[in-house]
């Protein structure tokens, strides 16, 4: 009995396929996901090594992204997690989210939609409703701060455009951007997103303040509503 259990150690494995050593000598991007939550969670259960227990998660929650979605107690309830694991799985995947939406000057520069999408992509791509940013910017195009406005169906009946520019107002932006995400993964933009867009525009010309752009989030992918001409015209 012992013997069968010892073949599921990852002290067992050959150093090179250890996953603590495989960062160690190749870097963290060369380690399959199972493997990184195998060095988060230290040890498996019977039966499973932690690189088993991080693919049992992962087909679990449907990936990454199912992890990230996951309510804490969901994920302590896994057999061989627990609250102590499941603790420093969440607190790595949201160090993750943090560090993506820092800028390394803390003050971007939005040039494109690509921009503008970047700074919201990690987040807003997990999201399971549709939420409206708003990212505020200064006379330079920088970020000023993003302002998470509305959760929940979007269309001009719902959204009060006043309350797109209130903190634009407050922070005295030059400009503004909005993003809303689309949880289906499909950034194509709807007919109501572009009716939106043409609002938002002609307040903000009444307000003196620049729309310079409306970006969809979809799984990955976005879509610029100025480069497609929707709402802008």
């Amino acid at each position: 009995m012992q013997e069968t259990r010892a073949q599921y150690r990852i002290r067992d494995l050959a150093p090179t396929d250890r996953p603590r050593e495989k960062l160690i000598k190749y870097g963290a991007e060369k380690l399959e996901d199972e493997e990184l939550i195998a060095i988060l969670i230290r040890v498996g259960v019977q039966g499973e090594n932690a690189v088993e227990v991080g693919r049992r998660l992962l087909g679990q929650f449907n990936g990454l992204r199912g992890l990230f979605e996951a309510t804490f107690e969901d994920l302590s309830r896994q057999r061989g997690i627990g609250m102590v694991k499941a603790v420093q799985i969440k607190a790595a995947i949201e160090l993750g989210r943090r560090l993506n939406s820092t800028p390394a000057d803390m003050s971007p520069v939005i040039q494109s939609p690509a921009d503008a999408a970047g700074i919201v992509m990690y987040e807003m791509s997990n999201l399971p409703q549709e939420n409206l940013w708003i990212l505020n910017l200064d006379t330079r195009n920088r970020l000023i701060n993003v302002e998470k406005l509305y959760k929940g169906s979007l269309n001009t009946s719902m959204v009060r455009v006043g309350e797109v520019f209130k903190a634009a107002i407050q922070k005295n932006a030059a400009a503004i951007l909005m993003v809303h995400n689309h949880p289906s993964g499909d950034p194509a933009p709807s007919p109501e997103d572009a009716n939106l867009t043409r609002a938002v525009v002609s307040a903000g010309k009444l307000l003196d303040i620049d729309v310079l752009d409306h970006v969809v989030i979809g799984r990955g992918r976005f879509v610029s509503l100025k480069e497609r001409g929707l709402g802008f015209n």
